[in-house]
Parts: structure tokens; sequence; C-alpha cells
């Protein structure tokens, strides 16, 4: 798990649409295996990245259906096996047809946590090697955001997946592996949660105003 963090346009939501060549740099390379996503034709360089955004955009389908989005052709069981990874067949299971329930426009029958959850299950679905997630907390309350991390840590685990986190929170990626801080547009430091606290940078600045507020 890698997380990106940094103040408001330092450069976070370019980085990552620099990823699936949704933007091409102007300088500098970006490499996967060591080779520059340029040689690699689009179909394939995006085959390895999904995506999941800030607000999921969820429509008047079924639980399964939406799933599916992230790989029409997949079986029964694979719908299941992304569900159980995200976290979200615990509330499917207890909705009125489970997996065939449709959802309503806007997915008015589930709560931002579960509509969070059921959109990093039709992300898992693709399989990809890659996986962005956009602010992925920023609209949960704190149990939602619990249960969230619980699933991007049981992925972590289970899978060999390369989960990119772009967060103001910092709570919910103290645990990530390397946490990168961006500021202008350049890396000012990087590393663990604890190394990134022993140096006086943005990170250990707003940890400790998020700390305090949380506190009082």
């Amino acid at each position: 798990i890698i997380a990106i963090v940094g103040p408001s346009g330092s450069g976070k939501s370019t980085l990552v649409d620099l990823l699936p060549r949704l933007r091409l740099p102007t300088k500098g390379v970006i490499q996967i295996d060591g080779i520059d996503i340029q040689e690699y034709t689009l179909e394939s360089l995006r085959k390895v990245v999904s995506y999941a955004p800030q607000f999921p955009q969820i429509f008047n389908s079924t639980v399964k259906n939406h799933i599916l989005y992230g790989k029409s052709d997949a079986t029964d069981s694979d719908v299941l096996e992304a569900a159980q990874l995200s976290g979200a067949v615990d509330f499917i299971k207890l909705l009125p047809q489970k997996f065939d329930t449709i959802l309503g426009d806007g997915a008015v029958k589930l709560s931002g946590g579960q509509m969070q959850r059921l959109d990093l299950a039709r992300s898992l679905i693709k399989k990809s090697e890659i996986l962005i997630l956009d602010e992925p907390t920023s609209n949960l309350d704190i149990e939602s955001e619990i249960r969230f991390k619980e699933a991007l840590y049981q992925i972590r685990n289970k899978t060999d997946t390369m989960i990119i986190i772009i967060t103001h929170q910092l709570s919910s990626i103290s645990d990530a592996d390397q946490i990168i801080v961006l500021n202008d547009g350049r890396v000012e430091a990087s590393g663990s949660h604890v190394e990134l606290l022993r140096k006086k940078n943005w990170y250990s600045r707003v940890w400790k105003m998020q700390t305090t507020e949380s506190t009082q």
C-alpha cells in the first residue's frame, strides 16, 4: 500500500492521471517494471490499472451488475470473491434480494461506506496489478472508515495488488507500507508513518493538527 498525501494543489490528482496516461508528462519518465509507460499500448497499460473514485457512480441496477462493470464476463464466483475482498459481502447478504437487489439511482438504499465497498468490489473484480483509490474515506464516518481500512489490508494480504491511495485523511493511511508527501508538484518526503513523524515536514505538521482535532 502506497499513500500519496499533500496539500491541495500539490499534484496528487495530476500524478494519478499520469499513471494510466490520461495525461502525458512534459518531462521525466514513468516506468512500470523498468519500462517507460509510453512503450506500452494504451490497452495493455490500462488493463493493469483499476480506479475507484471519491464519489462512486452507481446506476439503477443490481448489486451484481455494478460489480460486473469492472469485468463483464466475470463468473458468479468472481463476483463473490470480489465482494468478500472488498468487505461488501456482509451487507449484501442482508439486502432483500442479496446480489440481485436493485439499488435505485445513486444507490439510495446504501450508506456512504456501503457504496465505497461496493465500488471497491467493482474495481477488484478486474484483478488488476495496480488499484488507485482517490480519497476513499473522505465521506465516511469513523465506523465505515475502519471497515474500509480492514478491507484494504485484507486485499494487501491476500492478493498481489499494489494499492495507491490519494488522501487528505492521514489517519486512514498510517499503516501504509510507504507514504509519499507531495508539495508544490515535488516529493517533499517519503517513508513510513513513524519515519515521517520524525521529520519536520507537511506530514508531521498536519498529523499533529488532525490528531489534536480528533481528541477535542
